[in-house]
């Protein structure tokens, strides 16, 4: 998050690993980061990220609290030191505040991040202000009610923007998701930017990725990373770059004036890859080191089989070792399927 939007507390633990111990890829990348998916259940549809009949997983195919804090527990002593809560929709999962409370106590984990699509958050967001939530990413495709209805195929919007201002309420770094669709949402894009002016919130557009759990993706990206700068740029001319922090994934400006950012992720375009720091875990217990490769392995069969804390990280550490150079290089390794992508619900959001 950068400096134009509010700090709010923040969790340090001193680190409980040395450098030794950290998990480094064979591109001499650290991993310090992992996306650790909850739930692969929503209670949205949004038609980018799941079908509307979409398959979940049973209750016994998901990680337990109990293995979830395991896994932490041991990721942390090799170096992870932020994790993003995913789903789905995490706060679907009931007992999620429990695991957040001893999520935080874990020694080495510095900064948690929740992203969430905010139907039930709201409520929430006073106890995950005292839990030290370093921020919220909040998804929200569409400023527009009767629009936000056609994308996500649920009839939320209340709820979501009830969310947004409470998150500002209670002064936890917020930052909207807001993924750029032809034919969709792109008439949102500047009234979007605008919530930057009088609130100190990040906006991020993201590139569409092909991840909808349908073979209906979009044979061509209509909106790539130089177009919406572009568009900002005409409706902003004096919108100029910020720094970039160490392995971000979005590339942010600031319109003079304005008391937050915007920022693109070029997700589908894949130009952060170089830097990147993040692995991902499925609700399943899968290890993804890219969004665009394949789950392999499975950290919850590993546990359920009895291997010990040092097997489970050493096979970490095998596989990270042999991780893809990009998202690219991933793609071109992951199992043919027919031309039906994977949910990104099913990925981690």
């Amino acid at each position: 998050m950068n400096t134009a939007v509010s700090p709010a507390e923040e969790i340090h633990v001193p680190a409980a690993s040395s450098s030794e111990n950290m998990l480094i890829d064979n591109f001499g990348r650290r991993i310090n980061y992992v996306r650790l998916s909850v739930t692969d259940r929503c209670n949205l549809r949004c038609a980018y990220c799941m079908p509307e009949n979409m398959r979940f997983s049973p209750t016994n195919q998901l990680l337990t609290f109990a293995e979830l804090e395991r896994l932490m527990r041991l990721l942390a002593s090799v170096g992870i030191t932020k994790v993003r809560i995913t789903g789905g929709e995490p706060f679907v999962r009931p007992g999620l505040m429990g695991f957040l409370r001893s999520l935080r106590d874990i020694p080495g984990i510095e900064k948690i991040h929740i992203t969430t699509n905010g139907v039930l958050t709201g409520p929430l967001l006073p106890e995950l202000k005292v839990l030290g939530v370093s921020g919220i990413n909040l998804s929200l495709d569409s400023l527009n009610p009767e629009r936000f209805f056609r994308i996500t195929r649920r009839d939320k919007f209340a709820e979501v923007m009830d969310c947004f201002h409470q998150t500002l309420a209670n002064n936890i770094p917020l930052r909207i998701n807001m993924v750029l669709m032809e034919g969709r949402n792109e008439q949102d894009l500047l009234p979007m930017s605008r919530l930057t002016k009088d609130h100190p919130v990040a906006v991020r557009f993201i590139e569409e990725m092909p991840f909808n759990g349908t073979n209906s993706g979009r044979p061509k990206l209509l909106w790539n990373y130089r177009r919406i700068v572009d568009t900002l740029r005409a409706e902003f001319p004096g919108m100029y770059k910020l720094a970039d922090a160490p392995a971000s994934t979005s590339i942010n400006y600031q319109i003079p004036g304005h008391r937050g950012t915007v920022g693109v992720i070029a997700g589908f375009s894949r130009t952060f890859c170089g830097t990147c720091n993040r692995i991902r875990i499925t609700a399943g217990g899968g290890l993804q080191t890219c969004l665009y490769g394949h789950e392999i392995m499975n950290v919850r069969d590993l546990m359920r089989h009895d291997l010990s804390d040092d097997d489970i990280k050493s096979t970490f550490r095998l596989h990270i070792g042999n991780r893809a150079r990009d998202g690219w290089a991933a793609q071109r390794q992951r199992p043919a399927t027919n031309g039906v992508s994977k949910s990104m619900s099913l990925i981690g959001g």
